[in-house]
């Protein structure tokens, strides 16, 4: 097979449809990008929860009845507790909160910003309760259900519930990318069937002429084919250099403050250079199925 032949070929057939080309790079672009977004939301959400893991916490809130009677936490129920979570699986460190500290808390950190409700909290009404942190996160569940109804426990606070709120609103802008691209590739697929029947169509003389002298379907349609391969190569070039622009417009400005508190896990150019051949392969398959399965069902001859 001349490679010559076949490269004059395809550059030919790029030049006659330039617009239909163009129009494939771009939708291939659009939808490679809106699928390497949602890759790099994946990647996001799975350090951020690291993140978040490494650094939650549970409380076991002491009942009423216990705290009034020992409210140093000195002797049973409330030590033996106490020393029951401390030598539980997974737990790195245990600390008692007594209402004392609890009012501060509520007073100083959690209602800071709203002192009106700050204003309404008693020191009496708050329970005393043990602050747990987990040398491993995945032992959150069995200490849980450990000591959920032990003696002397009102009741837990796990705030794996609210990491799960959080990644729930990742969860939706990846699902949200995912299905905006599933959408284009489905307009990306017709664009390259008609854009491969188009140019078959163009040069049905000259294939048929080289039908009729011994050359092979392969022969004749191979360009066909690389056209559109080339022009989804392109396409996947931009749609990487979009990413790259979206990290340093979208990722590094637009979240640069909840970087620096470390709440967002940053992407870097090693996620956006992870994700790049990912979208260069599915591009180039994409293109390469749709352009074979258009020539051999709609191109008899």
């Amino acid at each position: 097979m001349r490679a010559s032949f076949i490269l004059s070929e395809v550059l030919n057939g790029l030049r006659r449809n330039v617009t239909m080309t163009v129009a494939m790079i771009i939708t291939t672009a659009i939808t490679l990008g809106m699928f390497g977004a949602g890759l790099l939301v994946v990647q996001m959400a799975d350090k951020t929860q690291d993140i978040f893991l490494d650094r939650v916490e549970m409380q076991i809130f002491i009942s009423d009845a216990v705290t009034d009677a020992d409210p140093d936490c000195a002797s049973a129920p409330c030590s033996t507790l106490r020393s029951d979570i401390e030598g539980a699986a997974g737990v790195e460190s245990v600390q008692y909160i007594d209402r004392a500290q609890a009012y501060r808390d509520a007073t100083t950190k959690t209602f800071a910003n709203n002192p009106d409700i700050a204003a309404l909290v008693r020191e009496d009404t708050l329970p005393a309760s043990f602050k747990v942190r987990m040398s491993d996160p995945g032992q959150f569940g069995v200490v849980l259900d450990q000591f959920r109804t032990a003696d002397g426990v009102d009741s837990v606070l796990d705030q794996r519930e609210l990491v799960k709120r959080i990644f729930s609103v990742l969860d939706g802008a990846r699902n949200a990318a995912f299905a905006i691209a599933l959408v284009l590739v489905f307009a990306a697929v017709l664009l390259i069937a008609n854009t491969v029947q188009v140019a078959a169509y163009t040069r049905r003389t000259e294939v048929g002429i080289m039908r009729l002298v011994g050359a092979t379907r392969w022969y004749t349609q191979l360009p066909f084919l690389l056209e559109a391969v080339i022009a989804t190569m392109v396409g996947s070039v931009l749609a990487i250099a979009g990413l790259f622009g979206a990290k340093a417009l979208f990722f590094d400005r637009a979240l640069q403050d909840l970087y620096g508190v470390n709440i967002l896990a940053k992407i870097g150019v090693s996620d956006v250079l992870f994700v790049a051949p990912w979208l260069i392969i599915i591009g180039v398959a994409l293109s390469s199925v749709t352009a074979y399965a258009t020539l051999r069902f709609y191109v008899r001859e």
